[in-house]
């Protein structure tokens, strides 16, 4: 005879009875006609079969959607997702937050037949680099949209734009194209003509085709920038630029806080990849950034049209917002 807790129509029905009507574990006896040591099986079986199913919901959690409405509407963004901003947080934590938000967000934004752009940075890296297997399947491309080769040692090569393409691809089951070219030249005319050679082309034409882009941003004022630890540009030259109203960087490209990029055109002009004004007409740019600090280049970015979604925490939200309504 088969045993009661294995039954799952009971199982159902005494779950049922207990978290949506309220009966006591004595009642739901009474009502199926068994023991109390049973109901107590039967629900444990629930929640073990995942026919119940609790969640623990932070309070904070509770006005995030609020804080993503207010962010949609004050910037015109296609969407925005605000993590918990926990400053008890380890590093780790915070990063597992992103990671969970990105992937959940492309798995909604991914189409089979996509090309899918990717900058370089210690952010994308967080998302992809922890080769724990792909998180589902999609028949996309995915393309470096800056040079891949750093003009430093090796210490910052995880980063760079061929090995994040080559990350998120195994992250989700897809192809990636490497761009083996300089992330910065040394002189304008020299990268035009790179540009013109058939590799470089065959780049471009994906660029074309190009639907979504995924990107960290950077800061003038971040010890950790990929920017100065890749042997981009020296620390004098940051301060110079700053002055001239420099807030961030994407892809390797300036821009200040209203998202125009005229003061630093003699640099933006020598990074090889996709341009800052070439990534406006890309369908879904997707940009994350956390925390107080990373608000203005946010908000420069966000203007510049940029981004048109975003993925923060609270703190840097309410930063966001705050700069907004000031």
């Amino acid at each position: 005879m088969k045993k009661v807790v294995d039954n799952p129509r009971l199982i159902y029905k005494c779950c049922k009875l207990y978290y949506e009507k309220n009966c006591s574990q004595n009642e739901i006896a009474d009502i199926i006609g068994i023991s109390r040591v049973s109901v107590s099986r039967l629900l444990k079986a629930g929640r073990d079969e995942g026919i119940v199913q609790i969640r623990v919901i932070s309070p904070n959690q509770l006005g995030y959607s609020e804080l993503e409405n207010d962010l949609e509407n004050l910037f015109h963004l296609k969407e925005a997702v605000v993590i918990e901003h926990d400053p008890l947080a380890t590093s780790f934590d915070e990063q597992a937050e992103i990671r969970k938000a990105a992937i959940s967000l492309l798995e909604t934004c991914l189409e089979n037949g996509d090309v899918v752009g990717v900058s370089m940075g210690r952010t994308l890296y967080n998302i992809c680099g922890e080769n724990t297997g792909a998180v589902g399947q999609f028949d996309c491309t995915f393309v470096p949209v800056v040079g891949g080769i750093s003009v430093s040692g090796s210490s910052v090569n995880a980063v760079h734009s061929n090995q994040i393409a080559r990350g998120f691809a195994e992250l989700f089951g897809s192809e990636y194209i490497e761009f083996f070219a300089p992330a910065m030249f040394s002189d304008k005319t020299i990268l035009q003509g790179f540009m013109k050679e058939k590799m470089a082309r065959r780049i471009q034409e994906y660029y074309r085709r190009m639907r979504t882009v995924i990107m960290g941003i950077g800061t003038p004022n971040h010890a950790m920038s990929t920017m100065i630890r890749g042997g981009y540009i020296r620390q004098n030259e940051i301060e110079r630029m700053v002055e001239a109203g420099m807030v961030g960087d994407i892809s390797l490209q300036y821009f200040d806080r209203e998202g125009r990029t005229e003061a630093f055109r003699s640099f933006n002009d020598r990074v090889a990849g996709l341009s800052l004004e070439e990534m406006k007409t890309v369908e879904n740019r997707i940009c994350i950034g956390t925390g107080s600090r990373k608000a203005e280049a946010l908000l420069g970015a966000i203007q510049g049209g940029f981004v048109n979604i975003l993925i923060t925490d609270s703190e840097c939200a309410q930063k966001l917002i705050e700069f907004k309504k000031g």
